[in-house]
């Protein structure tokens, strides 16, 4: 497998090299995502025996819309593939099964992890943690590579609280080299404009559902944790925008500008809607249902 703390793409799932993980390990609940309900551990009914999705091309169409939206970071490859030796759970030992499925989703939230540090070492403006990252990108690279037990009783959210330290700095950093937009340049080079609704501002854990964001000015605002659920963000400027943990479900992101955003992932972009005016950073995709909607 590529080196994860070198190449952002091997941070995206790779279902050809995963025994099905997410299909199994994970619960869901019936719902609008979810059209029925699934306790850990059991095989979701769509899962064939050769690991993949029976329904993947037509899983929104059939009430799996939640499936659409996740993405393991590139989680499930490696505990099947590495951590436990390429040994799937359907012809291992119970224990192995059960021990896989309780390992996965540790890896998912250190994967998830690696992707903010890959992005912020890429980040000019956060020069000055640069060797910070570095060191907890590879400690983060060393935990993933633990053996099902080490990882098993590893505390994520311990080592997540040292690592949000950083990339808050590095929020800081990035936001603070936005120009004001007084005749300025933003982070693509282009003057500023908008309506002045929020550039800059810290709008850490706001209640932003249905909020009318329209053409909203929001160049190096805090984003983080926000609840932008079914927001109005049609032609808004997200330039330099810290994204992370922002719950973008149904919000609309038609003509929105996220150029120069940072910790922004797919997921999240999955969640939303958007156009094909919609403008993204390079390291993400454009969703498929993006074009169908519009």
């Amino acid at each position: 497998m590529p080196d994860q703390t070198t190449d952002p793409s091997a941070l995206r799932g790779d279902c050809a090299q995963c025994f099905g993980l997410c299909c199994v390990a994970l619960p869901f609940a019936a719902s609008a995502d979810f059209a029925l309900d699934k306790p850990a551990g059991k095989p979701c009914p769509n899962l064939r025996g050769d690991h993949r999705c029976g329904i993947h091309a037509d899983l929104r169409n059939t009430g799996f819309t939640g499936c659409t939206v996740y993405d393991c970071f590139g989680a499930g490859q490696k505990v099947s593939q590495l951590t436990f030796g390429g040994q799937d759970w359907r012809t291992g030992s119970k224990e192995h099964a059960r021990r896989m499925f309780d390992v996965f989703p540790v890896v998912r939230r250190l994967h998830e992890l690696l992707w903010y540090l890959t992005e912020a070492l890429g980040l000019d403006a956060a020069r000055p943690v640069h060797a910070d990252l570095r060191r907890a990108l590879e400690q983060t690279e060393r935990l993933t590579r633990q053996t099902p037990e080490e990882l098993a009783a590893l505390d994520v959210a311990a080592h997540r609280q040292e690592v949000n330290v950083l990339l808050l700095r590095t929020s800081e950093l990035v936001r603070a080299s936005v120009t004001d937009g007084k005749g300025g340049k933003g982070t693509n080079g282009k003057k500023g404009k908008g309506k002045g609704k929020g550039k800059g501002k810290d709008r850490r854990g706001a209640d932003l559902i249905g909020a009318r964001l329209s053409g909203a000015d929001l160049r190096g605002a805090s984003l983080r944790g926000a609840y932008l659920i079914a927001a109005d963000l049609t032609g808004a400027d997200l330039r330099g925008a810290d994204m992370i943990g922002a719950d973008l479900r149904d919000a609309d992101l038609t003509d929105a500008d996220l150029t120069g955003a940072f910790f922004l992932t797919q997921p999240q972009l999955n969640a939303a809607r958007g156009s094909a005016g919609t403008r993204l950073p390079e390291s993400l995709t454009r969703p498929v249902h993006w074009a169908a909607a519009g």
